[in-house]
């Protein structure tokens, strides 16, 4: 068949196939960060399963998991109840935020009666009513949690298994193998950095709204701790409801020294450091991790926010690492242009260990 009917066919199985995954959406993408977070625990589950049964070291590995969920979710809804709790002090202040608004905007030309429709569309009467989306979603929540916790348990289960499957994989389909690990150790380490990063990142950002005077300082720490998982445009999200709660209790210049203080702070960590510890195995360009994350959302709803470079790790790792004649792909993909090259191509270390296990890794490529 000629190259260009193969590619052609080849794009419209895949689409075909992404559209199939978006109509189960809400099954696929917690089975995926389930996933996600098995292969994170699967080093200690390794490690325990040296000193205890292979079953036994599978389900301390899920109890881990679940204690990670369970204080996540345990965050997540203990900073929203205090958020409810705080707000109605500031309904004053936001009706005259909100009329002075509606002021400007006739000012500049606006037609007064579609201001006035906008006004009796978003209800500012009371400053809750914000939070009407985030409580009315509360049932989909719950079943994507159980869903992950059900997909999690099952995971952990066949994780018993896993290293066997894998010294058989190194036997039948060595290139697999390469590929699985590759994508496993990428995952892996994004987990982990974006973790502790997260962690420095919202500490910081706490120290600072302390130091500025902005209430509920630690609910805007959680915050900033959930969307460092977002790539690019998650400091954009984190930034906002503080700066919006600054403005109605310390006025707009303290609403843009939080801005600025967030601006420098996400910019220095997150930009600077965290890419030098995030490694070239999980490296991808400005570029492709913001069509990323407008991709995986499409496909995977909300979850594909938090999910969107390690699927766009497992793509690249089955559609191009594995296959040799897609490698050049890696050359518009990849942070770093030596880690596009080949690995036959890529220079010897100096250390005598690294040479060995590089040695062993082009052998396995070779089969």
């Amino acid at each position: 068949m000629p190259r260009f009917l193969v590619v052609t066919l080849g794009l419209a199985a895949v689409c075909v196939i992404l559209l199939f995954v978006q109509g189960i959406q809400d099954i696929v993408a917690p089975i995926f960060l389930g996933l996600n977070l098995m292969i994170v625990v699967y080093p200690l589950q390794r490690a325990l399963s040296r000193v205890m049964h292979r079953y036994l070291a599978s389900v301390v590995s899920l109890l881990v998991v679940l204690a990670v969920l369970v204080s996540f979710v345990w965050a997540c809804v203990w900073a929203v109840i205090e958020l409810i709790n705080a707000l109605p002090q500031y309904n004053a202040q936001f009706l005259a935020l909100w009329k002075t608004l509606t002021e400007l905007g006739v000012q500049l030309g606006l037609d007064a009666s579609q201001v006035n429709k906008v006004i009796s569309e978003i209800k500012p009467n009371d400053v809750m009513g914000l939070l009407v989306p985030i409580l009315g979603n509360l049932s989909a929540v719950g079943s994507l949690l159980a869903t992950l916790v059900m997909a999690t348990f099952f995971l952990a289960m066949d994780s018993s298994s896993m290293g066997s499957r894998l010294k058989l994989l190194r036997v039948v389909q060595p290139r697999a193998l390469v590929v699985v690990s590759d994508f496993s150790n990428g995952v892996r380490r994004y987990w982990l950095v974006t973790t502790v990063f997260g962690l420095i990142v919202a500490l910081a950002d706490v120290a600072a709204l302390s130091i500025i005077g902005v209430p509920l300082v630690w609910v805007w720490g959680v915050l900033s701790f959930i969307t460092n998982y977002i790539p690019n445009i998650g400091f954009v999200i984190g930034v906002v409801p503080p700066a919006l709660l600054a403005l109605l209790s310390g006025g707009w210049v303290q609403a843009l020294v939080v801005i600025a203080v967030y601006c420098v702070l996400n910019f220095v960590i997150q930009v600077i450091i965290q890419p030098k510890f995030t490694g070239e195995s999980v490296g991808v360009t400005p570029t492709i991790s913001f069509l990323s994350l407008l991709f995986w959302v499409f496909i995977l709803g909300p979850l594909g926010a938090l999910l969107a470079l390690p699927a766009t790790l497992l793509l690249k790792a089955f559609l191009i690492d594995s296959d040799p004649n897609a490698r050049w792909l890696n050359l518009f993909v990849a942070s770093s242009p030596d880690s596009a090259l080949p690995d036959d191509e890529q220079p010897a270390p100096r250390n005598p260990r690294k040479a060995r296990k590089d040695r062993e890794r082009k052998a396995l490529l070779r089969g």
